[in-house]
């Protein structure tokens, strides 16, 4: 399917392209920040956010990256219609979910936390999982080719 064979894509889907790349946007200044800044980039960080910060392995900060910067890309992708954005928010959400999964799993930050820890990494990965679904519908109904 070329340009002139693409279907036009309701507003709505161009509303919700730019919601995302805003979410990825923000995603990424998170994430710069957090990875030049430290635990501090938060606000004010405790003893053990210092120590949990300064103790994840590089590869956790990567996958950090990977998964804000493929956010990011996916949204650019779907804002400018191109099929990638199916592959570009996958890696991000397998990302998010390799990072979430190992912080939840291999940490004790819920036991010192407390549960409440868990509604932001899961809005994340909510939305990760809303904006794949989005693309795999603009696919399948032309919006994006």
């Amino acid at each position: 399917m070329d340009d002139a064979a693409r279907k036009r894509a309701p507003r709505w889907f161009r509303l919700a392209a730019l919601v995302l790349m805003a979410w990825g946007m923000t995603g990424v200044a998170a994430c710069v920040s957090q990875l030049t800044q430290g635990a501090d980039a938060m606000g004010a960080a405790s003893d053990y956010d210092r120590a949990l910060f300064a103790s994840l392995p590089l590869w956790y900060r990567a996958d950090y990256a990977i998964a804000t910067a493929t956010m990011l890309a996916g949204a650019v992708a779907l804002l400018i219609r191109s099929r990638h954005a199916v592959t570009l928010l996958t890696v991000s959400l397998v990302a998010v979910l390799i990072q979430f999964g190992w912080m939840f799993a291999m940490t004790d930050i819920l036991a010192v936390k407390g549960p409440y820890t868990l509604y932001f990494p899961l809005l994340i990965m909510a939305i990760g999982a809303l904006a794949l679904q989005l693309a795999h519908v603009a696919r399948r109904r032309g919006w994006i080719v």
